[in-house]
């Protein structure tokens, strides 16, 4: 029962996230068309945080607008009078136009009103990004100061072809600077340089990763860790490893004199072992002594040796590089930020859309995005994620495709170009076609979170 409390609680906590979250971006993305809307004097009937399909949860009007809070959580809007959008508002349309009404606006005013909401997310991210380079400063590891290579956490990774103690020196010819990059350069690469016990290999990744990584159920943020030593750092008074007389910061050195220089070698030795009674070297004080201890039936003896990063680079082993930012110099490395996050997803994006890639398999709905938050409350990350989901919609809305903001872009710039208006015809016609393109890919992304659609389950 505990357990499950606690598993609730996660979800509900990464619930709140997302919901906070997508607010956030959304209430700024149509602050984006109402803006200029007002400044051009349209008027604007309603503008409302979520759906509110037969009622709402709040509503208040001033004004001519109403504000409100609708009841799904699908997005935002608002309606701008004399446009053809998801209200599908046959009757006002029907009517003459009034100098208020947006299709009376001249091109260049309704192209400003429709980037608006695209333009207010991508400030937003990069003024997330500043701020949070401001608040935190920037944390990386340093590949240089990783001496002794990886450990391959993943299956997967190795099946690809790494080993323990590799180090990665480029992905597709480009030099891998830092560990926290790894996941995303593999992700899109196709040829990984590795240093292997002092000589260059090459391995080739195969074109369908992603789809490999989304039917095993892998995240990509844990494929490889730093290569350590195996040190004590916390020893349970009932753990078999206290009673056979281990301490804090004793490194085990060999197990039944089979060399265990770091972690991965100490975890295949004791695989071997199991529910064996084993002869410990551990180098203690400068010193080797011997320990005889019985290792349990799933191959451990109950301690915790230091793997994190924060331990790691106060015994010397690995160099976290922190850099921290003014308030004014923190806005140009936004821009960096948003810039960087901005091309990998659209490098993403690409291999969504190369079905040899199996890349579409990974794209997931709201579980998807939800799972991507911590399951405490973190600031930090919980402004990192809201920035990136911000970039991401400002890219997805500039998508030329009818009912998006970009669809309603690609239309008036063809305005613009030809000197001709398109008919109203087509704009609806246009609108009820995206908008069903727009609900089947909602339908298969959220399916696809729940039961595998796209990995053939």
């Amino acid at each position: 029962m505990t357990l499950l409390a606690i598993d609730w609680s996660n979800v509900g906590i990464k619930a709140v996230q997302l919901i906070l979250s997508l607010s956030i971006i959304v209430i700024v993305h149509e602050f984006g068309h109402f803006i200029p809307s007002k400044l051009f004097k349209c008027r604007v009937e309603k503008f409302f945080l979520f759906f509110d399909p037969w009622f709402a949860l709040v509503k208040k009007k001033i004004g001519d607008t109403v504000y409100g809070i609708g009841w799904l959580p699908l997005g935002g809007y608002v309606k701008i009078a004399g446009m053809i959008d998801e209200s599908m508002d046959r009757d006002q349309m029907s009517q003459p136009a009034q100098p208020w009404e947006f299709r009376s606006k001249p091109a260049w005013q309704r192209l400003i009103i429709m980037v608006g909401g695209v333009t207010m997310n991508v400030l937003l991210a990069f003024f997330i990004y500043a701020m949070v380079l401001f608040a935190w400063g920037e944390t990386k590891i340093p590949m240089q100061s990783i001496k002794n290579g990886l450990e391959v956490t993943d299956s997967l990774m190795y099946d690809v072809g790494f080993r323990d103690g590799d180090k990665i020196l480029s992905v597709n010819g480009e030099p891998v600077n830092y560990f926290d990059d790894i996941p995303k350069k593999l992700i899109l690469g196709e040829k990984v340089e590795v240093e292997r016990n002092g000589q260059e290999q090459t391995i080739n990744l195969p074109v369908n990763l992603i789809g490999k990584m989304v039917e095993k159920k892998r995240s990509g943020q844990s494929f490889f860790i730093p290569r350590t030593p195996v040190i004590a750092a916390l020893v349970p008074d009932t753990s078999n490893a206290f009673r056979a007389g281990l301490k804090k910061y004793d490194r085990i050195i060999a197990v039944d004199s089979v060399k265990t220089d770091f972690y991965d070698e100490y975890k295949k030795a004791m695989e071997k072992k199991k529910g064996q009674l084993v002869q410990l070297t551990v180098e203690r004080n400068g010193h080797a002594d011997t320990l005889w201890a019985q290792v349990r039936k799933d191959a451990t003896l109950g301690f915790f040796a230091f793997r994190d990063a924060a331990s790691l680079d106060s015994l010397g082993y690995i160099k976290i590089e922190k850099k921290s930012y003014g308030f004014f110099e923190s806005f140009p490395a936004g821009v960096r930020l948003a810039g960087e996050n901005l091309k990998s997803y659209i490098d993403q994006f690409k291999k969504i859309l190369t079905p040899k890639t199996g890349a579409y398999k990974g794209v997931g709905g709201f579980k998807a995005m939800g799972s991507i938050f911590r399951p405490i409350w973190d600031w930090e990350s919980f402004w990192n994620i809201t920035a990136f989901f911000s970039i991401a919609l400002a890219f997805m809305n500039l998508l030329p495709i009818p009912a998006l903001d970009g669809g309603h872009v690609l239309f008036t710039i063809l305005e613009m170009i030809t000197g001709r208006k398109p008919s109203q015809k087509l704009l609806e016609y246009a609108q009820v076609v995206g908008m069903i393109l727009l609900l089947a890919l909602m339908l298969y992304a959220n399916g696809n979170d729940w039961f595998g659609w796209g990995k053939g389950k």
